[in-house]
């Protein structure tokens, strides 16, 4: 390996097990890598990042989260980060500064949150126990009372009010117009992991396979064969997703321009591997949260370059907002 340290901007080239050289830019020396991403006073550290300068520079925003408690599920929208950690849902606002976090609601009831149409959902694995923040309140109100399944997956809100749930252990997958006083039952092939809308199109990743619909979730149509688990994200005018191929244990990256219909791969100039876990668009950029750390495409992944390495031997969840990444560290399967 070759490393030209040129002040604070480093370029070096790694010989990675897939015979693929990947040229790696940073803001900061690679053996300051850990020590960068660390510094924190409050001595709560590398459980969130942020970046604001589309990858180059990454920020610890750690402070004001709970000491030594594993972080839950995380998303960013308008209004900045949400995350559920320790025994609180907690909030940080686009323009935050130290300390990053405000607890919205503590309670050990809600172990995963969602973003919604009207609002924030919070709900739990077991029983659901569904809450929902509407926009402009700051109130958690109960919903969703008489929705009896449990092993809840995730909880979708069209731009149009329909409701989708995913549970697990083949509970299935349900759907409601009318603001969750009845449920039905729309798809029983596979559970669905996560589900996003663009243009009236919705598209799932489930463990069996890729998912579209174009009648609100009445009937679904296969896209991508590929089993195992995955995840779907918007992009600019389309999709992107990330499916398992079982035959190569391996996770494929594919994007999608014609409203789900056909995909083409984007992972050429990845490293292959059966962990890669994100997939977002910023600007004109993809970045990809890899096993090796994040890699970052100017040119729709055609080619791909790593900004920073894992630290940990974790691999990074992300989500934006505006132009702002966050980047979650996460264990190995997570």
């Amino acid at each position: 390996m070759k490393i030209h340290n040129l002040g604070f901007l480093l370029l070096f080239s790694a010989s990675l097990a897939c015979n693929e050289t990947v040229e790696v830019l940073a803001s900061y020396p690679v053996a300051d890598v850990q020590a960068k991403l660390t510094s924190n006073k409050s001595g709560v550290a590398n459980i969130i990042f942020k970046s604001a300068d589309g990858g180059q520079t990454w920020q610890d925003i750690s402070e004001g989260l709970p000491e030594k408690t594993p972080a839950g599920n995380f998303f960013a929208n308008d209004k900045g980060l949400y995350l559920r950690a320790g025994n609180g849902i907690y909030h940080s606002k686009p323009n935050s500064t130290a300390p990053f976090w405000e607890n919205e609601i503590s309670t050990d009831e809600h172990s995963s949150i969602a973003p919604g149409k009207t609002g924030i959902f919070a709900y739990n694995y077991y029983e659901g126990q569904f809450r929902q923040k509407i926009n402009g309140s700051s109130v958690w109100s109960p919903i969703y009372a008489n929705f009896r399944e449990s092993g809840i997956l995730n909880v979708f809100e069209t731009a149009g009010g329909t409701v989708f749930i995913s549970c697990d252990r083949g509970h299935g997958f349900f759907k409601s117009t009318d603001n969750g006083n009845t449920w039905k039952k729309v798809h029983t092939e596979g559970v669905v992991l996560n589900l996003v809308e663009s243009n009236g199109v919705l598209v799932a990743i489930s463990h069996l396979r890729t998912i579209r619909s174009t009648d609100d979730g009445e009937t679904w149509e296969t896209v991508i064969s590929e089993g195992g688990t995955g995840t779907i994200e918007i992009i600019d005018g389309g999709f992107a997703a990330i499916t398992y191929n079982t035959k190569s244990n391996t996770r494929s990256v594919r994007t999608s321009y014609d409203g789900g219909k056909t995909w083409q791969a984007i992972d050429a100039g990845l490293p292959a591997s059966p962990r890669i876990a994100s997939i977002i668009q910023v600007g004109e950029y993809f970045y990809c949260g890899h096993p090796n750390g994040i890699f970052r495409s100017s040119d729709k992944g055609k080619t791909w370059k790593l900004l920073l390495p894992s630290i940990d031997n974790k691999i990074f969840n992300l989500s934006v907002s505006g132009g702002v990444i966050y980047a979650m560290p996460r264990a190995v399967g997570c």
